[in-house]
């Protein structure tokens, strides 16, 4: 049970969601050399102050790619390093931004990924040129399904991120389900998934077949429960929880953190059982479909565990103390950052390790 003092709950216990998960923990055996070659194509842009580039870069999203992407080849596995890079400018960025704002980098955006050959705006946010160059070097190891898919997701994700910006505009909490709604677009997921096509030509009967759809659902949502979890004590602190499943079920349910981390783990509990109970049972539709459909499958289990392993190892969550905490599962509740640090809601929202915690590192 948390620990309690004057009715504000102190320590809290992380569920282990994935204690009986199948898929193992792998990471793909060119990490390093990916991390080395994406990190510096993403920093020669300067989207980041120094200080915050290093709160960036201990974030690892290379790390991240490269545990979701284990079983991929080198190249792909590099692509999938490059795109986790791409997520975190435009998500630290349009955290801190109002909706028209945000608006104007997701035109930028689209723009870049149907015009990857041609030169960037002179004076346009570096956004721009970090999408250019992305999609330029993706499209060189990405099939023709795989590219359609991508670009179709990625699109989708970025209209939703106005969306989270319009709700954070208005200081708007959503009920659970409206949230899931919302954030299964904004998570990023589905454009993730579509490097796990690189290879595939999978036909539109069998990617929207209605097993494959709610695997692929199911994992969304574990992913998003999975994160929320990890996310939930840095994002109370700095004030800008409102986009996260343990604050909206602790208002829906009208419970403390508690009672709602038992809400999430239950959520969670469910989708585990349903993903794992109907993963193998796809109808075969020939080689070579019936390979790539296993594979692809395999890829989405694989996610689930790739995510919650990142989110201890890195230091985006916990700093230095993520390896503690998925062994022991206790966590210490964060006091409200200093009012004189916060000028607006999304005053840390540039980075979820803030410049300030940095320099104590």
């Amino acid at each position: 049970m948390p620990v309690s003092t004057n009715g504000t709950f102190e320590r809290f216990y992380i569920p282990d969601t994935l204690a009986n998960w199948p898929w193992p923990r792998a990471i793909n055996p060119a990490y390093e050399d990916c991390k080395i070659s994406s990190s510096a194509w993403c920093e020669k842009y300067g989207a980041f102050s120094s200080r915050a580039q290093k709160a960036f870069n201990l974030c690892d999203f290379n790390l991240l790619a490269s545990l979701a992407y284990a079983h991929l080849p080198p190249d792909v596995n590099r692509v999938g390093c490059d795109l986790m890079n791409l997520f975190f400018v435009v998500d630290e960025h349009t955290d801190a931004m109002d909706p028209r704002s945000v608006q104007d980098w997701v035109n930028i955006v689209i723009d870049a990924l149907h015009n990857p050959h041609k030169p960037r705006p002179e004076g346009e946010p570096i956004v721009g040129e970090v999408a250019r160059t992305f999609w330029e070097n993706g499209m060189k190891c990405l099939g023709p399904s795989a590219q359609h898919r991508f670009v179709e997701t990625f699109a989708t994700y970025l209209q939703n991120v106005v969306t989270q910006a319009q709700d954070r505009d208005k200081h708007l909490f959503r009920d659970v389900i409206s949230y899931m709604d919302v954030r299964r677009e904004t998570i990023g997921a589905k454009p993730s998934f579509a490097l796990l096509e690189h290879d595939m030509e999978l036909p539109e009967d069998v990617f929207n077949h209605p097993l494959l759809e709610n695997l692929r659902t199911w994992a969304i949502d574990m992913l998003i429960l999975g994160n929320d979890l990890c996310s939930y004590n840095v994002e109370q602190s700095r004030g800008d929880d409102t986009h996260n499943i343990v604050t909206l079920a602790m208002k829906q349910e009208d419970t403390n953190i508690h009672g709602a981390l038992a809400f999430v783990s239950d959520m969670h509990d469910r989708l585990a059982d349903q993903f794992i109970s109907n993963y193998q049972h796809m109808p075969s539709f020939g080689e070579p479909i019936d390979e790539w459909v296993s594979r692809y499958i395999e890829g989405l289990g694989n996610w689930v565990r790739a995510n919650d392993s990142w989110s201890f190892e890195s230091w985006r969550y916990f700093k230095g103390d993520g390896l503690r905490v998925q062994k022991e599962r206790w966590v210490d509740l964060l006091p409200p950052a200093p009012k004189d640090e916060l000028t607006s809601s999304s005053k840390l929202a540039l980075l979820s390790l803030t410049e300030l915690e940095v320099n104590k590192i």
